[in-house]
């Protein structure tokens, strides 16, 4: 079972208004009871994620991050959907994780004992080390490595007096007033809006907005990856083990995760996805310059233009006729199916032909022939369906399986006592038909059909666009 993706807000009885921390330092947020009998209960996992190089982006139309790649493994142990919402600020993530918006929240946080009570820690993740994140000298490229050691800070007390930029209530600054204490002088510690990012320090730095910041080693070594003028040498404290949390009023998913994450360590996946987005600086790289990443642009596919014109002849949002096309051939206008269907639409030969087009690789003539049939199967279910979100469901289902499986689908639901204009109802059905007992009933024109492949066609096109809504703007 795939894990479904998608964005939602839970019932306002759940939702307990988050304030932030009292005076004391206390939490005041009303910690909701939910568990993870409650979380199967209800089909899916709220994840909360921060949108950055490593934990979750859009690269090439296709959704990654070390993050959400476990995310999605574990929701698919646990055989529920996963939901991801995105959040920067540590605070908001930890009231929101404690209000019930979330169930799982999936920063890669030190074990602080600050931290410690307030949250329930997963088993840790890996162990890294903080470093001080500095330029190199303007000249470094001909400078000896001894040169530059004499121009940048290599020991804490190097620090005194000068200012250095963290994250509000992280690790860093945590680690920055210890220093302080231990020094004997005082490091200017400055916090700047809760919603800028590790990285977004790390920039600012390397482009000299600011002199100095703190990051998770593993963290700096993939932004060296993109400013080779930054300095990450400076080790500021001991090993520290990261890891996920949940409320402390879930200790069923606790344990669960704790026993899924003892599990895939043992394999071979867990190092494979973390050397995919740490140990890998180049392809790093690639992925941030990229105008195909939601890092560094704001595009999708090399056919944004004609998609954003299809998509307005549909009526549709662009980026919902983008899921469908990466679905189809991620945007590969040479690819072929093993049933002959061709290009970046994958129109079959017959259907290709009756909506006019001579080069079914040619991107342009795909598009408009492909968004001129989903026009088509709009007009026809519009007299049955006038919900727009549903219909596009019903479009969709068929030009993946055909109009008549979906028909026969419809006709069993009604025959069943469901609604037959309802997606979820007739989707039921659609799988039916590979019973005897379903797809030989008399109501049935079309037959047999193994119609996993447009339930589950619908559902991840649907995933995908919620992704892209969260990455991409309109």
């Amino acid at each position: 079972m795939l894990p479904r993706l998608i964005t939602c807000t839970l019932p306002v009885f759940l939702l307990v208004v988050a304030c932030g921390r009292l005076s004391d330092g206390t939490d005041s947020v009303t910690e909701v009871n939910i568990d993870l009998d409650d979380i199967r209960k209800r089909g899916f996992i709220n994840a909360l994620v921060d949108n950055n190089s490593y934990s979750y982006f859009i690269y090439r139309g296709r959704a990654m991050g070390f993050e959400y790649e476990l995310l999605r493994l574990f929701a698919n142990y646990l055989q529920v959907d996963l939901r991801i919402k995105i959040e920067s600020g540590i605070e908001q993530a930890i009231n929101r994780l404690k209000s019930g918006d979330g169930d799982i929240l999936a920063f890669p946080l030190a074990i602080t004992n600050e931290r410690t009570g307030r949250i329930a820690f997963t088993k840790p993740l890996f162990e890294t080390y903080q470093v001080l994140v500095q330029r190199k000298p303007e000249n470094w490229r001909t400078l000896t490595a001894d040169e530059i050691n004499r121009q940048v800070v290599r020991k804490p007390a190097g620090l005194i007096n000068r200012e250095v930029f963290v994250r509000p209530n992280s690790s860093f600054e945590q680690r920055l007033r210890n220093l302080s204490a231990e020094t004997g002088g005082d490091i200017l510690i400055r916090t700047d809006s809760a919603n800028k990012s590790t990285e977004d320090f790390i920039k600012a730095v390397a482009v000299g907005e600011i002199d100095y910041t703190v990051a998770d080693q593993f963290i700096a070594q993939v932004s060296k990856s993109y400013y080779p003028n930054l300095d990450i040498e400076t080790v500021l404290s001991l090993p520290q083990q990261i890891a996920w949390s949940v409320r402390n009023t879930s200790p069923q998913l606790l344990l669960a995760f704790n026993e899924w994450l003892t599990q895939i360590k043992k394999e071979p996946t867990f190092m494979v996805i973390y050397n995919r987005y740490f140990k890998n600086p180049r392809t790093s790289l690639i992925r941030m310059q990229s105008d195909y990443s939601s890092l560094g642009g704001n595009k999708i596919s090399p056919y944004d233009e004609l998609i954003k014109q299809g998509a307005e002849k549909l009526g549709w949002d662009w980026r919902l006729l983008a899921a469908v096309i990466y679905q189809e051939s991620k945007f590969d206008p040479e690819g072929e199916s093993w049933a002959g269907a061709k290009g970046l639409m994958q129109l079959m030969p017959e259907t290709a032909k009756r909506f006019g087009v001579s080069n079914p690789n040619d991107p342009n003539q795909s598009i408009r022939a492909g968004v001129n049939y989903l026009k088509h199967l709009d007009q026809y279910w519009l007299k049955e369906v006038t919900d727009e979100q549903e219909r596009i469901r019903f479009v969709l289902a068929s030009y993946n399986a055909g109009l008549s499986h979906i028909i026969d689908a419809r006709k069993l639901t009604i025959k069943y006592g469901g609604n037959p204009n309802v997606w979820s109802e007739v989707e039921s059905f659609l799988l039916k038909k590979s019973n005897p007992a379903y797809y030989k009933d008399p109501v049935v024109m079309a037959g047999y059909c193994k119609c996993e492949e447009p339930v589950n066609y619908v559902k991840e096109i649907f995933e995908r666009f919620e992704e892209y809504q969260l990455h991409i703007t309109s």
